[in-house]
């Protein structure tokens, strides 16, 4: 971990006020639309390594980040809600030089901050991939509120255990639950160690309920943007969530689905599955295409 700590910064620090945020870009530089990538709870911008590198082999811009304190972040003001989360994105974009209209991709939590993103910004958006997501509308089922209580719970535990060190000496084991490729991966294990990283996640699980009605307080998504959903593991049980999570695509005039059954939630992001999230932007690349 120590060497791990050493290595160079991928990517870039991008002000936005006063602070930073870390952002890691891949693909040509006129590979338009550009992909922007929103990592899940405890997630950053190591996430997406092995989706990025398979899309800058196919001629695709990309860029993913590291949110408020998580990574190699600056912390920001708290509460950590959706609000606060898609302004920095919005700072981040505006003074990245990356153009817009964006192709946004969100993993996970981040369903409810693509939500944000998309309702605020609405001429930023060229289409959209969920990645198996939560929607606003989700945390209405009282087994997802369950969820969401656990989950919470756990965070904060989560956060005390790294910042007591407990989780140093399992990182290298434990660190990497994606299956990333080597560079990605050392900042996985690394963020994975980080007490900071872990504080600062739970303050955004935190605020899942408070970011979902912030989400649900924004119009839909409009139906004339592709939208592509693509889910994790074996639907037997779990229809009433599936059903919640490809609303978003079903409602949409361009819509994609896949259901990966030999996915988890983690490894969907992965190199072992990769390349099902690369069909889904590219479908909604083509889509959006069309249209224009």
């Amino acid at each position: 971990m120590s060497a791990a700590s050493q290595t160079p910064l991928r990517g870039r620090m991008i002000d936005i006020g006063g602070r930073a945020l870390h952002m890691v870009c891949a693909g040509p530089a006129d590979g338009r639309p550009v992909v922007v990538f929103e990592a899940g709870a405890f997630g950053l911008s190591a996430d997406w390594g092995a989706v990025q590198a398979r899309l800058a082999a196919r001629g695709v811009r990309s860029c993913a980040y590291d949110r408020a304190g998580l990574g190699q972040s600056d912390p920001g003001p708290r509460p950590r809600d959706g609000l606060a989360v898609a302004s920095d994105f919005e700072k981040m974009l505006a003074a990245s030089g990356e153009p817009g209209p964006y192709i946004f991709v969100g993993h996970s939590m981040a369903g409810l901050y693509g939500r944000l993103f998309a309702g605020r910004n609405p001429d930023k958006v060229a289409g959209l991939v969920l990645v198996d997501a939560a929607t606003p509308e989700a945390a209405d089922l009282p087994r997802a509120r369950q969820f969401i209580s656990s989950f919470g719970a756990a965070s904060r535990v989560a956060g005390w255990g790294a910042s007591a060190g407990l989780f140093k000496p399992v990182a290298p084991w434990m660190g990497d639950r994606i299956g990333l490729p080597p560079e990605a991966a050392v900042d996985k294990r690394r963020a994975f160690a980080s007490g900071r990283h872990n504080r600062w996640s739970a303050h955004e699980v935190a605020q899942w309920l408070p970011a979902s009605n912030q989400a649900a307080a924004l119009p839909p998504y409009d139906p004339d943007w592709p939208v592509a959903v693509v889910t994790a593991g074996p639907s037997a049980g779990r229809e009433a969530w599936k059903t919640f999570q490809t609303a978003p695509a079903r409602a949409s005039s361009r819509p994609y689905v896949a259901n990966v059954d030999a996915a988890g939630h983690a490894t969907l992001l992965g190199e072992a599955f990769a390349d099902e999230i690369v069909k889904a932007v590219l479908f909604v690349r083509d889509a959006a295409a069309v249209k224009s």
